[in-house]
């Protein structure tokens, strides 16, 4: 999968699975461009694409944020010509009971989970439908299909059910146009967030999933850099589980 002369705005690539995905595209020649609300880290990241021959730039972007979004989409527009890629890798998890769960809790994760994936589609999607072209990558869950699960409460599994919706329904709105648009589900990863669980936890979870690993935030890069490439030009509207068969019960 060769991304030259492709550009690529990815949302909460300063670290986990957004930073691996970022640093794929970058190994792929793509153009990086990364929206982080980490602006340092996220510079780090893209200092290290630009190490390894490619191009990249950080954004300090607030995805809650419209104006911060819109302003950060004009400027890439403005100085690259266009947007290629969108991949949305920007979120928070909550792991509170749901009768514990405060508005202020509700308000954090679907304003980055969900109302991030809306303000950052909505304001690039004008401009790929006057190209013809575009991909769209949205990161959701597992926990959006079972409610919630593993990391992630029921606040977390309504976010990404809602990214799920979202997804189909811009595959459906945006195909006319040229625009792909797919997501994946990612299961158990190998991310700061298992770091620091009990032997007995981390085996009890990897017991669940068949092929008795977590998965590592370059097996999701793999795939996301498949639906957005060229290779998968008649692929759009799934809904892709990166689980080690989580979801095969």
């Amino acid at each position: 999968m060769d991304f030259s002369n492709k550009i690529v705005v990815l949302t909460g690539g300063s670290q986990g699975i957004g930073k691996e995905i970022a640093l794929a595209y970058g190994r792929a020649n793509g153009t990086v461009i990364i929206f982080d609300i980490s602006i340092e880290e996220a510079e780090k990241v893209s200092n290290e694409i630009i190490k390894n021959g490619s191009t990249s730039k950080s954004y300090l972007v607030d995805v809650t944020n419209r104006e911060s979004v819109s302003k950060a989409i004009k400027e890439v527009i403005d100085t690259f010509g266009r947007i290629d890629v969108l991949v949305n890798s920007a979120g928070v998890v909550n792991t509170k009971p749901f009768v514990d769960v405060t508005d202020k809790d509700w308000d954090l994760v679907m304003n980055v989970n969900f109302r991030g994936v809306f303000y950052t589609c909505h304001e690039i999607f004008p401009f790929m439908i006057g190209a013809k072209y575009g991909k769209i990558v949205n990161i959701a869950s597992i926990a959006g299909k079972k409610g919630g699960g593993f990391f992630g409460n029921s606040l977390y599994g309504a976010s990404k059910a809602g990214v799920i919706g979202l997804t189909k329904g811009l595959a459906r709105e945006g195909g006319p146009h040229g625009i792909n648009v797919n997501a994946v589900c990612p299961g158990p990863t190998d991310t700061k967030m298992l770091e620091g669980l009990q032997d007995d936890v981390r085996k009890s979870l990897i017991n669940n999933i068949p092929l008795r690993k977590f998965a590592t935030p370059k097996d999701i890069a793999n795939v996301v850099l498949f639906l957005s490439s060229d290779l998968a030009g008649h692929v759009s509207g799934e809904i892709t589980d990166v689980d080690g068969g989580v979801m095969l019960d």
